[in-house]
């Protein structure tokens, strides 16, 4: 007989370790900084659930007040900016702790860090006008700091928290709400470059949030044009397209003259000049932002093809006005030649640039540029440019022509697909088809059927050009059978778009004749067919 032990359950109630108690427990037992780091390095690699994040983040702050290590204290900064972007985590609770700890704060690296931490809690708090004003009142006493780093994050703060409302409620809305702005324009002059670089990345954040950017700016940044570091001028360069997308019909003087001109012109001369610089990355965002200004004179436009250098951008007098000025002056000449000894105007030789040409050459300066990114940038520009512009079109085909012959495959294939977005514009010469038809020898099978596309919706002016795409066409055949498909369709658009030029080359093409029977071809040919 089976006996039957009544055993009395046993019940477990499982519960999961607090994170906050294990880390305080680490803490504790951690006799140097070198430990205290390495707990928290050890910490940093496991995962928080969020409703442990608060109770973990008051750990770290008690920690953070009683600690003397600088290094220890970065790391505690850096972890409480992480807990703070926990999904499901509203990081409000800790913020007045977190400003309060840059009160007493002396290491500019953990006042960076801080800094930052309260950067992910205003991107959090998008929702609540008041925080992010506080956040920026705090940012802007952080300003005079001496350390790059802390006026680098307190630019950063501004530029993704400051206020781009119009309507602002009245009891939030501050100085520091009214002069934005003005704060970040006064760090344009900082001593330091990376500051200046955060200072116009500011303001271009505070554009990209739907904050109208105030003209007065231009002149600043066409300023930082000519400053000695390629990421001020960079930066410049974007701001100025920027602007010049906000206000292009405003007028601005032209400097050294008495004549105004248009912003958006005025900006285009201004970034064509940039296709010059120093640095190749420079020139390749100029190029780049070149395409975009489709607002621009069209006089303005044709001088980024002519390398003729202009007279400085000022305005030459008429004979009338100089004689009037003449007689005004009251000079007299010896005789022989009238005004031989008449004052002359003076010129400042600091002020007239040369190379600062505006837009003259700008295309043909980018287009022969050694850094194959420069030369792409610049055939995409002026395909954007050409697209809005028919008479650009034609001025620019003799370069786009040019740049067949690229040495780097990637440019020559830009330049014809580039060639085929304009082609309703254009009408190729034979010299130039001649240029466009040696590029079918190349050995990329890409190019060739690149070129084979451009082909078929170009449009050529003469007989001969047709006969002479003909001959190539099926030379090109012969070279590389495996095109067949591509050729075939080439030739057969290339007659439909010329009806009356391929009608008088018929007889030849087939090979008939008025009066004598000719041999029929052969139909397996895949010239013939």
């Amino acid at each position: 007989q089976q006996q039957h032990e009544d055993l009395s359950a046993k019940k477990l109630r499982l519960t999961k370790p607090s994170k906050s108690a294990a880390l305080h427990v680490d803490l504790c037992k951690a006799t140097s900084p070198a430990d205290a780091l390495q707990y928290l390095l050890q910490f940093a690699r496991k995962p928080v659930e969020v409703e442990s994040v608060e109770g973990v983040v008051r750990i770290l702050l008690e920690h953070y007040y009683k600690e003397n290590d600088a290094s220890v204290r970065l790391k505690i900064a850096s972890l409480l900016g992480l807990l703070s972007k926990t999904a499901g985590f509203s990081p409000d609770c800790i913020m007045d702790d977190a400003i309060n700890t840059l009160q007493n704060e002396k290491s500019h690296q953990v006042l960076a860090q801080l800094l930052d931490t309260l950067l992910v809690i205003g991107t959090k708090l998008t929702e609540n006008p008041s925080v992010r004003m506080r956040l920026v009142e705090v940012a802007c006493k952080h300003l005079t700091d001496s350390s790059h780093g802390v006026r680098n994050k307190c630019l950063q703060l501004i530029g993704c928290l400051g206020p781009v409302e119009k309507g602002v409620a009245k009891e939030v809305e501050s100085q520091a709400a009214k002069d934005v702005q003005k704060i970040i324009g006064d760090h344009f002059n900082d001593q330091d470059p990376r500051v200046r670089t955060a200072a116009i990345k500011a303001m271009l954040q505070l554009h990209e949030r739907g904050l109208k950017l105030q003209q007065a700016i231009y002149s600043q940044a066409c300023k930082l044009l000519a400053d000695d570091y390629e990421q001020v001028r960079s930066a410049a360069v974007q701001l100025i397209w920027v602007l010049s997308q906000l206000y292009p019909e405003s007028i601005v003087p032209i400097p050294s003259s008495n004549e105004e001109i248009r912003l958006v012109d005025d900006a285009f001369g201004k970034i064509c000049h940039m296709v010059s610089d120093g640095s190749w990355v420079v020139r390749v965002q100029a190029a780049k932002l070149l395409g975009s200004m489709q607002q621009v004179s069209s006089h303005f436009l044709e001088q980024t093809l002519d390398k003729k250098l202009m007279s400085d951008l000022r305005r030459k007098r008429t004979a009338h006005e100089r004689a009037k000025e003449l007689y005004s002056s009251g000079e007299f000449s010896s005789g022989r030649k009238w005004g031989d000894d008449a004052p002359k105007e003076e010129i400042d030789t600091g002020a007239v640039n040369l190379i600062e040409s505006g837009a003259c050459g700008a295309f043909v300066h980018g287009l022969e540029d050694e850094m194959y990114e420069v030369r792409i940038a610049a055939v995409e520009a002026l395909c954007m440019l050409a697209q809005s512009s028919p008479s650009f079109a034609e001025k620019c085909l003799d370069f786009l022509v040019d740049m067949f012959n690229d040495e780097i495959e990637e440019v020559r294939l830009q330049s014809i697909h580039t060639m085929r977005k304009i082609s309703n514009n254009i009408t190729l010469r034979e010299d130039q088809l001649d240029t466009v038809l040696a590029v079918l020898e190349d050995s990329s099978r890409d190019i060739r059927e690149a070129l084979h596309e451009l082909l078929c919706c170009t449009n050529v002016s003469t007989k001969e050009g047709i006969h002479l795409a003909l001959v190539e066409l099926l030379k090109n055949l012969t070279k590389y059978p495996t095109d067949r498909e591509s050729i075939w369709k080439c030739l057969k658009f290339l007659g439909s778009r010329h009806p009356t030029l391929v009608l008088p080359l018929v007889p030849e093409l087939l090979s008939t004749h008025p009066f004598f029977d000719t041999p029929e071809p052969d139909m397996d040919d895949p010239a013939c067919i």
